[in-house]
């Protein structure tokens, strides 16, 4: 596995109802995209190819190999019902939330 030291660039926002992740993958199709998730853990990975060689540039800032982010998830989801969707090079995930993310939760009194 390579380092991915942070590509692609993520957010992570919850509501009420649902955990949503969004990832920048500039110059990317879907087919270069594989989402998995597992025991609360969302794992993107992929391969941002290079398609042309040029030996004259003296300093390249793009990025191309294979790349793996795993997210941590901060609330139980219903696997089944995930929504993904790949637009403009930005990945969008809706995680919508358990019932039982919200039951987990307990108040601690401060003395």
């Amino acid at each position: 596995m390579t380092p991915s030291f942070g590509f692609p660039h993520v957010e992570v926002s919850e509501s009420g109802s649902e955990v949503k992740v969004e990832a920048e993958l500039p110059g990317m199709d879907e087919k270069d995209v594989e989402l998995l998730l597992d025991n609360g853990i969302l794992t993107l990975r992929g391969e941002k190819r290079g398609e042309t060689e040029d030996r004259s540039r003296r300093i390249s800032e793009r990025y191309y190999g294979h790349f793996e982010r795993q997210i941590a998830l901060p609330a139980d989801v219903q696997e089944d019902k995930v929504k993904a969707e790949f637009r403009k090079g930005v990945l969008t995930v809706i995680l919508p939330k358990s019932a039982e993310a919200d039951q987990r939760v307990k108040r601690i009194p401060i003395n």
